[in-house]
């Protein structure tokens, strides 16, 4: 069990504080709402991800078995993927979650912002979807232990980042070297699971 809450509880972080359209619509909020109007935000993929998440489970529900492994082990090098482009960013010191952009503090807006960014699609498709159908094969405590450790950790995080920006107005450029050089660990962990995890489904 505590596998999947590492699993659900780590890529929750690592997503969270990779710069994105989310984490865009949030900071441009907090320069127009404060933190505590934009606080709320925090919740949004709890509205978004439902229907994400329905979708990308019934397409994997319908795959042969061969291909959940396969594609459990494709999550794994695009986690891997990520992890080395956000490496090559952080040796450069070209980490930034600057946004220009205006938008108004709205639970609602920032669900469609989510719904409208393609990440959580990847995430549900390539690395949630596979390790909670693998999850709830085996105990759906398992399952609903993944899902609660990853939006949990997911709405921590993007409180924390929303007072963060509230409070110090943004992050300094040591501060985003930490949390991207932690995500960039977390991400090559979890992609090295999954895909030795999928190459033993395969055995």
């Amino acid at each position: 069990m505590f596998e999947y809450f590492l699993i659900g509880s780590g890529f929750a972080f690592a997503a969270a504080v990779q710069p994105g359209p989310l984490q865009a619509f949030l900071f441009a909020s907090v320069t127009q709402k404060g933190w505590k109007k934009t606080l709320p935000a925090s919740f949004a993929p709890l509205l978004s991800d439902g229907p994400i998440a329905l979708l990308m489970l019934l397409l994997l529900k319908n795959l042969p078995e061969i291909m959940k492994p396969i594609l459990q082990s494709a999550g794994g090098l695009f986690l891997l993927f990520i992890s080395y482009q956000t490496f090559l960013v952080w040796r450069k010191n070209e980490i930034n979650n600057d946004s220009k952009s205006s938008a108004p503090s709205t639970i609602i807006e920032a669900a469609i912002v989510n719904i409208l960014n393609p990440n959580p699609y990847i995430g549900w498709s390539l690395v949630l979807g596979p390790s909670l159908l693998n999850a709830w094969q085996k105990n759906p405590a398992y399952g609903v232990v993944l899902i609660a450790s990853f939006y949990l950790t997911m709405i921590i995080c993007l409180a924390g980042i929303i007072f963060i920006f509230g409070t110090s107005g943004k992050l300094n450029t040591h501060q985003k070297k930490i949390l991207s050089m932690i995500s960039i660990v977390i991400l090559a962990l979890l992609g090295m699971y999954q895909i030795s995890s999928g190459i033993i489904s395969l055995l």
